[in-house]
């Protein structure tokens, strides 16, 4: 049914209805005289509702008239168009056969811009995983950071602990790991030095294994031309096989002998360094006991010297109190008072003699931990001896290993000579060979001219068979429209997804950034932090200075009672 049918149903329905409204109103109960308020508001509502249906059907009679006359214009225009369409089915019969050559391609090229898009998305998901990836390494790397800076802030407390419990024999300690740590910078170069010669050796290797893959790739294709052409060639391979196997298994003992100085270096790098870390994890336990021993003498001294000076001013007392009793020359009842002091001046001196047992025996104490390290240094030493004799074992093993290469060498150069004759006996062959191809030239150009006749044949038949072709086209046409708009849904489905990702990886690409500025500001607070602990190590360094000055006026101070005394 066409539109301006429907509408005239529309139109006549409506004034169908009107008349029907007309006539309701007309008979309607609240035409009489007593009329209820509810019935007023009822009237109002219909009254109402009869205005808006009598503009509803004023405004559908215009609609019917203007559409009465697009009905006529339709019409003169339908025939026009079928004037026109009769045309165009002419035309488009002659265009069909052009157009679906075209539409062919053009599917051919969406269905690769489809394949584009599945590898440009995958690429999308790759990135947007590798992103997501990073940005988990960088969360993970700022955890780290905040971990390592926690410690070193509880390792910073611990260092200021530790300030007021500095002395020289620390440095001298310390000295002491310095010549070890140098020694074994020693051994780390001599180490790196032979890693270098092993280096230079591996890249002799690789150059002569390329060599021997070249050697191979020319025998490989000499034994495929023989193989084709001639019988003879059988015991040249048989041959080469054989120095092929032979130069395997000395490409295999050289592997090996690779991996076991490989091996040998490995082993005596672990083991100089397990054993200078336990060494060195020994003489650090032990400097940190010497220096808490160190700590508790020098209190004791401290307190001792403080008792000795006090005695000191109660001995110049008692003297200064006799003097004046001298002086003064009183009477027999101060002689009690001459006694307290002389009393007085016997606790002194007993009291200096026992500082001094006390002073002999931390210096006996002092004495014996200097023997003790002066032990652990021989020891250390004959430690870092023994470590460099199997430094010394490891590169004699290193020699032999290098002689068994030259050995391995010379073989090589034997074998290559074998492989000049090989050579030689291949280029007979491919004399031989050429010969043979000429002949097989001429077999072939005969067959080509059979070929041609058989050409001619399948031409006829295809010209039969593009008629059936452009059949098949005409009804795959349909099928192409259909596709080219299932391939736009999915292409404009396709685009919004890398949309999404785009935006999605636009964010991972923010956040990362986001990250590593926040790494770069644990960075500096990292600097800041080891500035800070510098100047720490500044301030121990002061006050072991100082310490060294409180010990010479203590030395000072006891030689000064020794003397008084």
């Amino acid at each position: 049914m066409s539109p301006a049918v429907s509408q005239r149903f529309q139109c006549m329905s409506l004034l169908n209805a009107q008349r029907c409204l007309e006539v309701f109103f007309l008979s309607a109960p609240w035409k009489k005289p007593r009329i209820s308020s509810g019935c007023q508001d009822e009237r109002v509502q219909a009254m109402e509702l009869w205005q808006t249906a009598a503009q509803e059907l004023d405004r559908l009679q215009h609609l019917y008239q203007r559409t009465v006359s697009d009905g006529q214009v339709h019409d003169a225009q339908r025939q026009q168009l079928k004037v026109q369409f009769s045309n165009t089915n002419i035309q488009s019969h002659h265009i069909r056969t052009s157009t679906n050559q075209h539409l062919l391609k053009t599917v051919t090229e969406q269905s690769t811009e489809m394949e584009e898009l599945h590898s440009q998305l995958g690429q999308a998901k790759a990135e947007l995983r590798t992103a997501t990836a990073r940005v988990d390494e960088m969360t993970k790397l700022l955890q780290n950071v905040q971990n390592q800076m926690h410690r070193q802030e509880e390792d910073v407390a611990d260092a200021q602990g530790r300030e007021d419990a500095a002395d020289r024999r620390i440095q001298q300690l310390q000295t002491g790991l310095s010549q070890l740590e140098a020694r074994l910078k020693a051994t780390s170069q001599e180490a790196e030095s032979f890693r270098r010669e092993q280096t230079v050796w591996e890249r002799k290797l690789g150059e002569f294994q390329a060599r021997c893959t070249t050697v191979e790739e020319e025998k490989y294709e000499a034994l495929a031309k023989v193989r084709e052409s001639v019988q003879l060639a059988e015991e040249a391979a048989l041959q080469k096989d054989q120095a092929l196997l032979r130069e395997k298994q000395r490409i295999e003992e050289l592997e090996n002998a690779k991996e076991a100085i490989k091996q040998l270096i490995q082993d005596a790098a672990l083991r100089t360094r397990k054993e200078v870390e336990n060494v060195r994890k020994q003489c650090n336990a032990q400097i940190h006991r010497m220096a808490e021993e160190l700590s508790a003498l020098q209190l004791e001294c401290a307190d001792k010297e403080s008792q000795i000076e006090r005695s000191l001013r109660e001995r110049k007392a008692a003297e200064e109190e006799l003097e004046k009793v001298y002086k003064e020359g009183r009477a027999e009842p101060e002689f009690r008072k001459i006694d307290a002091l002389h009393q007085r001046c016997l606790n002194a001196e007993r009291m200096k003699e026992d500082m001094r047992l006390t002073l002999q025996s931390t210096q006996n104490k002092v004495k014996k931990m200097d023997m003790d390290h002066s032990e652990e240094l021989s020891r250390c030493q004959e430690e870092v001896r023994r470590l460099q004799g199997s430094l010394a074992q490891a590169r004699d093993n290193c020699v032999g290993v290098s002689d068994e290469r030259l050995h391995l060498q010379q073989e090589n150069l034997q074998l290559r000579r074998e492989m000049d004759d090989l050579r030689k006996a291949t280029l007979l062959v491919q004399k031989k060979a050429k010969q043979q191809v000429s002949q097989m030239e001429h077999e072939y150009s005969l067959k080509e001219q059979g070929l041609d006749v058989r050409v001619r044949e399948l031409e006829e038949s295809s010209r039969g068979s593009t008629s059936d072709l452009t059949r098949l086209l005409t009804a795959q046409q349909k099928s192409t429209q259909r596709w080219k708009e299932e391939a736009k849904n999915m292409v404009q489905a396709f685009e919004t997804k890398i949309a999404g990702l785009k935006v999605e990886l636009n964010r991972q690409k923010q956040r990362s950034h986001e990250l590593e500025m926040q790494l770069e500001t644990d960075h500096n607070t990292i600097a800041e932090y080891e500035r800070q602990l510098t100047e720490h190590q500044e301030k121990s360094s002061r006050l072991q200075r100082r310490l060294t000055q409180v010990e010479q006026r203590a030395t000072t101070a006891t030689q000064q009672v020794w003397v008084t005394s």
